[in-house]
């Protein structure tokens, strides 16, 4: 009810809407120009093998550091991007 934002004062941050989104073509890309998938296990990389120009693998954030490292070595072996 009492939002400035809502409101459009002055010297307030700008509502979100539709038309700060990105165009079709290149939303979800990162900057590096890949799309991200989230694995899990070296096993999920796999996947990746025949995409591996257009995606890249992102390692997930409950992932041990033992098996991040053969994650790592995996996707190296599969000429797999790695974030």
């Amino acid at each position: 009810i009492d939002s400035r934002v809502r409101r459009k004062f002055k010297g307030c941050i700008l509502m979100p809407n539709v038309g700060y989104g990105s165009d079709k073509k290149t939303r979800h890309y990162l900057p590096n120009g890949f799309k991200k998938f989230v694995v899990h296990n070296a096993k999920e990389l796999e996947v990746l093998m025949m995409h591996n120009r257009t995606y890249c693998a992102e390692i997930a954030h409950n992932v041990s550091t033992k098996k991040r490292k053969e994650i790592v070595e995996r996707a190296a072996q599969l000429d797999v991007v790695v974030t």
